[in-house]
């Protein structure tokens, strides 16, 4: 045949490449807006994205097939989840979380589907020239590393003779993670719900709280958005506080069924404590009682506070540039993330807070978990704070039919101790005590010993 005619061949087929490509784009905006968050999700992307690379490569017999192939599936990607919001997939934000969105979102993406398909084209056209043959081999070294590291599942240490296990619980609609650990599967049952939107604390109960497995059988939720739940964010429309609610109640009566139980202890810290009061004061026939760590109270109202403090910090420090930039955003509420970037940023060293340890080295999480921590955070909160402003315990959880018990930390956040003073006075409840340890907003992994001994000497009989 020709030449000119095999030209006219192979650039016949270049739509045919375009659109396939196009389409797994579009596919994966689809199923993984956020990219591949799981072992599963990691493993086909590569996969399919190979395969796919290959294929171009072998009908474009080109090196164009190195660059339209991944082009054409960005371009379809980033145009098919624009309706999805969220730090990790907004457009690039000039920050320091901005930097670690992009990284962690964008760059693990490309990693897992933009490489193999490169490669895999590369491979699929031949290689002419010996340098080539070179980078291509020391890619494929790289990409073969990173598919043995994605498909390392998590796991949680046994404990002989009692519960220790990572597992899913099904909740209106999607899968929650959950991690059970107990000694004696007699022992009373105690739900752990974590802080922040978006985070999880799996590994830092087990290594830092392991003392608790002695008294309870622990089951420590991943709240939607954070760690093994991070993939069922979407759609972000019902990520609302009284969904979140209902997750809290839906997993308590897993728990009572698994276990036989009417009642169990329920245990929350910081923004998963306004959840906790919320679940209790709604359902309190479910709970033997309510610990609050860290307590959370009214959102609107703690931020004000936090704003005058670390405003009052800056300028009495010399951070002007922190300063100004409060002083240019205004008070809050905000509608974003973003906005409450500053406070992030600079508050555990406004209020001189000791940096808690966080246990994602853990074996509790898989990699992809570990990458995805700072974007899982940021990702939900955008989505649930700005919603949770609304919320104010001393009108919407004035009583609790249930023993409440709060373990504060002595050096809590003035946003944070002035508004559980004052809902603390006010609550009514069967029984109710305020036991103060060493510490600040993470008390409880700060003096994990002596949180357990007020814990336990609370709920004791």
């Amino acid at each position: 045949m020709p030449i000119h005619a095999i030209t006219r061949s192979l650039r016949s087929r270049r739509p045919a490449v375009l659109l396939a490509a196009a389409a797994w784009g579009a596919v994966t905006a689809v199923l993984t807006p956020r990219g591949p968050l799981t072992n599963a999700q990691a493993l086909w992307s590569i996969a399919i994205s190979a395969g796919l690379g290959f294929g171009a490569g072998r009908l474009l017999r080109s090196r164009w097939s190195v660059r339209i192939t991944p082009l054409a599936y960005v371009v379809s990607l980033e145009l098919c989840r624009l309706s999805v919001s969220g730090p990790s997939v907004d457009p690039p934000h000039p920050s320091l979380f901005g930097a670690f969105a992009l990284v962690a979102g964008r760059g693990v993406h490309g990693l897992l589907s933009v490489l193999p398909m490169a490669l895999a084209a590369a491979y699929g056209c031949g290689f002419r020239r010996r340098r080539g043959r070179i980078l291509a081999g020391v890619w494929t070294a790289l990409l073969a590393l990173i598919t043995v590291a994605v498909a390392i599942p998590a796991r949680t240490p046994p404990i002989p003779g009692g519960v220790a296990e990572l597992t899913h619980v099904d909740v209106n609609g999607h899968h929650l993670g959950l991690m059970i650990r107990g000694r004696d599967p007699a022992e009373p049952v105690l739900l752990f719900v974590p802080g922040a939107p978006g985070g999880s604390e799996t590994g830092a109960m087990r290594a830092h709280l392991a003392g608790l497995e002695s008294h309870f059988i622990v089951a420590t939720l991943d709240r939607r958005g954070g760690g093994a739940s991070y993939a069922v964010l979407d759609p972000v429309s019902t990520m609302t506080p009284a969904a979140n609610v209902a997750d809290v109640l839906a997993v308590t009566d897993h728990l009572r069924a698994r276990f036989h139980r009417d009642r169990i202890v329920l245990l929350a810290h910081s923004g998963g404590s306004l959840l906790g009061a919320l679940a209790v004061h709604q359902h309190p026939e479910k709970f033997s009682a309510y610990v609050g760590t860290g307590q959370a109270v009214d959102v609107e109202a703690s931020d004000q506070i936090f704003y005058d403090d670390i405003l009052a910090w800056a300028r009495r420090t010399g951070k002007t540039s922190v300063a100004d930039r409060l002083e240019e955003q205004g008070r809050p509420p905000y509608p974003n993330f973003w906005s409450y970037e500053t406070f992030l940023l600079y508050e555990n060293e406004a209020y001189a807070q000791r940096a808690a340890p966080l246990g994602i080295a853990g074996p509790e999480y898989t990699l992809l978990q570990k990458v995805h921590t700072l974007n899982a955070i940021m990702d939900t909160w955008d989505a649930l704070y700005p919603r949770e402003q609304a919320i104010d315990l001393r009108r919407d959880a004035p009583e609790l039919k249930v023993p409440a018990y709060f373990i504060q930390g002595e050096a809590e956040m003035r946003g944070l101790s002035v508004l559980f003073t004052a809902w603390f006075a006010g609550l009514r409840a069967p029984a109710k005590q305020l036991v103060t340890i060493p510490g600040g907003h993470r008390a409880m992994f700060e003096e994990p010993d002596r949180f357990v001994a007020a814990l336990t000497g609370l709920l004791s009989p």
